[in-house]
C-alpha cells in the first residue's frame, strides 16, 4: 500500500499526465484518433484520486495540501465528472472547427477545480481557482467568430473577476491579521480580530461564493453562458457552480460574522424562489436547466448558512452529476415533448389533494425526528414540496389505475435510493472535521418566511391567471432569464461566409 506522501505525488503526477495530454492535442501533427488515448490518460487520476478516498482515515497537510475525505471526495468527483462529459464530447462535437481546443480546456478546468479543493494553502487556492475562472472564460469564447459566445464570455470574465478579487481581498486581510496561510492556523488567531473586520472578511466570502453560484443579482453569466455549447454548461457543474459550497465548507471556521451569514441566507433564499421561477416560465430547456441550477445553488447555500456543510457537500455532488446529465441530454429531449395531454387539474384535483396530505405527513415525521433545527425545518419544507411536485407529475396527472401505480412506485424507489446514497455520502464525510456556526434565529425565520411567503403566493398566482399580478410576475421573470440584446443573434453573422 503506498503511503500517503507517495498517493499524492502519483496522483500529481498523473494529473500533469493529463494537461500534457490535452495540450499535445492542440497540434494539427497529432491524428483526431488521438483523442481515444487522451481519454485512457484522464482515467489515471481518478483511479488515483478513488484510492485515496477509501484509503484516508485522517486528515494530513503534506505541503500546500490538505488531504482529508473532502479533499479526495471533491477531486474524484470533479474528475469522473470532466472524464464522462469529455467522453461525450468525442463523437458530439466532432466536426466543430475548434474541436481541438475544448479537451485542453476541459481537462485544465479539472485539473485546476480538483487541485484547488485539496489545498491548505489559502494562496495555492486562491491562485488555482482563479486558473479554473480563466479557463472557463476561455472556453465559453472559444468560438471567436460569432458575438454571442464572445459577450457571454465578456459578462462571465467580469464577474469571474469580482468574485475571484473578494476572494484574494479575504485571504489577504487574513494573513495580514493573522499572520498564517493555512486555514487552520488562521482560526487559531481569528478570534482576535474586530467585529468589523471579521465582517469585511466574511462579506468577501459571501460575494466570492455568490458570483459563480449564480445568485441574484449575479445571475446574468449563467445566463448568457447557454450560447456556448452544452457540455461547456455541464462541465460547469464539476466544482464550478457548485463551488460555493467546498469553498464555504473550507472557509467555515472564520466564516461567524452573524451579518454576514444572515446576508448570505436571504441572497440564497431569494434566489431559490426566483430560480424556481426562471425555470418554469422559459420554454428554452436550456434556460430551464439555468433557472433550476440558480434554484438549487440557493438552498446548497441556505444549508452552508444554517451549518449544514456536510448536507450541502452531498448536495453539490449530486445535484452536479444529475444537472450535468440533463445538459449532455438536451439535444435529444425535443422528441419527449410529444406526449398526450395529461389529464385536466379538476379531474385529478382528488389526487392532488390526497399527494398534499401524504407529503405534509411525511414532511411532519421528517420533521419529528430530526434535531429540530433551523435547517431540519427547512429541509421539511422542501421535502414536502418535491413530494407535491413528484406526485402531480408522476401520479395525480397520470390517466390510467397502472400509470398512478408505476408513478407511486417510481417516488418509492427514487426515495430509497436517495436515503441509501445520502447515507454513503454522510458515512465518507463522518470523520472530516468542519467547525460549523450557526445564524441568528432571527435570520432563519426570516429565510423560511421568505421561502413560504414564496410557495404560498405561487399558489394564488396560479390560480388567478388572469389577474395584473400575474402577468406582471409572469413578464418580469421571463425578462430575468433572457440574455441580453448584445448577446442575442437571430441569423449568426458567421454562418455568412458558407451562404
Amino acid at each position: 500500500m503506498l503511503s500517503m506522501n507517495a498517493l499524492l505525488i502519483v496522483f500529481l503526477i498523473t494529473l500533469l499526465i493529463a494537461m500534457l495530454s490535452g495540450l499535445v492535442f492542440l497540434s494539427a501533427k497529432v491524428p483526431t484518433q488521438y483523442i481515444k488515448i487522451h481519454m485512457y490518460m484522464l482515467v489515471l487520476p481518478i483511479i488515483v484520486g478513488l484510492i485515496g478516498l477509501f484509503s484516508t482515515t485522517n486528515q494530513l497537510i503534506i505541503g500546500p495540501f490538505k488531504l482529508d475525505k473532502l479533499a479526495w471526495l471533491m477531486g474524484s468527483f470533479i474528475l469522473i465528472l470532466g472524464f464522462i462529459i469529455q467522453k461525450f464530447c468525442v463523437r458530439y462535437l466532432l466536426g466543430d472547427k475548434n474541436y481541438r481546443q475544448y479537451f485542453p480546456l476541459f481537462t485544465l478546468i479539472t485539473v485546476f477545480a480538483s487541485v484547488a479543493w485539496l489545498s491548505g494553502d489559502l494562496r495555492f487556492m486562491v491562485v488555482s481557482w482563479g486558473a479554473t475562472l480563466l479557463c472557463l472564460t476561455l472556453l465559453i469564447r472559444v468560438n471567436r467568430f460569432w458575438k454571442v459566445p464572445h459577450e457571454a464570455a465578456k459578462i462571465s470574465a467580469k464577474l469571474f473577476l469580482i468574485g475571484w478579487l473578494a476572494l484574494v481581498v479575504a485571504v489577504g486581510l487574513l494573513y495580514i491579521f493573522t499572520g498564517h496561510w493555512y486555514i487552520d492556523e488562521v482560526a487559531v488567531d481569528y478570534s482576535h480580530l474586530s467585529f468589523g473586520m471579521k465582517l469585511i472578511i466574511d462579506l468577501c466570502i459571501v460575494l466570492a461564493v455568490i458570483i459563480p453560484a449564480a445568485q441574484f443579482p449575479f445571475q446574468s453569466w449563467l445566463i448568457e453562458s447557454v450560447a456556448a455549447p452544452t457540455p461547456v454548461s455541464a462541465i460547469m457543474h464539476a466544482g464550478i457552480v457548485n463551488a460555493g459550497g467546498i469553498i464555504l465548507t473550507r472557509f467555515a471556521p472564520v466564516f461567524d460574522n452573524a451579518i454576514a451569514i444572515t446576508v448570505l441566507l436571504l441572497i440564497a433564499s431569494v434566489s431559490v424562489l426566483l430560480g424556481s421561477g426562471i425555470s418554469l416560465v422559459h420554454v428554452d430547456y436550456k434556460r430551464q436547466l439555468v433557472g433550476s441550477t440558480m434554484s438549487q445553488m440557493g438552498f446548497m447555500l441556505v444549508q452552508c448558512a444554517l451549518g449544514a456543510y456536510s448536507a450541502a457537500i452531498i448536495h453539490l455532488v449530486l445535484h452536479g452529476v444529475f444537472k450535468a446529465t440533463l445538459f449532455l441530454q438536451s439535444g435529444s429531449v425535443v422528441g419527449r415533448f410529444n406526449i398526450p395531454t395529461p389529464p385536466s387539474a379538476k379531474r385529478s384535483y382528488g389526487w392532488i389533494l390526497l399527494g398534499r396530505l401524504l407529503a405534509l405527513v411525511i414532511a411532519v415525521l421528517f420533521w419529528m425526528n430530526s434535531d429540530h433545527s433551523a435547517y431540519e425545518l427547512i429541509s421539511s419544507l422542501i421535502l414536502a414540496w418535491s413530494l407535491m411536485v413528484s406526485w402531480n407529475q408522476l401520479v395525480a396527472f397520470s390517466k390510467t389505475i397502472m400509470g398512478k401505480v408505476v408513478g407511486v412506485c417510481m417516488i418509492i424507489i427514487v426515495a430509497v435510493v436517495y436515503i441509501v446514497t445520502h447515507h454513503f455520502f454522510k458515512y465518507l464525510l463522518s470523520t472530516v472535521d468542519i467547525s460549523v456556526t450557526h445564524p441568528p434565529i432571527i435570520s432563519s425565520i426570516i429565510s423560511i418566511a421568505i421561502l413560504v411567503f414564496g410557495s404560498v403566493f405561487s399558489i394564488w398566482v396560479s390560480r388567478h391567471r388572469n389577474s395584473h399580478a400575474f402577468a406582471v410576475l409572469y413578464l418580469w421573470l421571463v425578462k430575468l432569464g433572457e440574455a441580453k440584446s448584445a448577446s442575442v443573434e437571430s441569423h449568426p453573422t458567421y454562418l455568412k461566409k458558407y451562404l
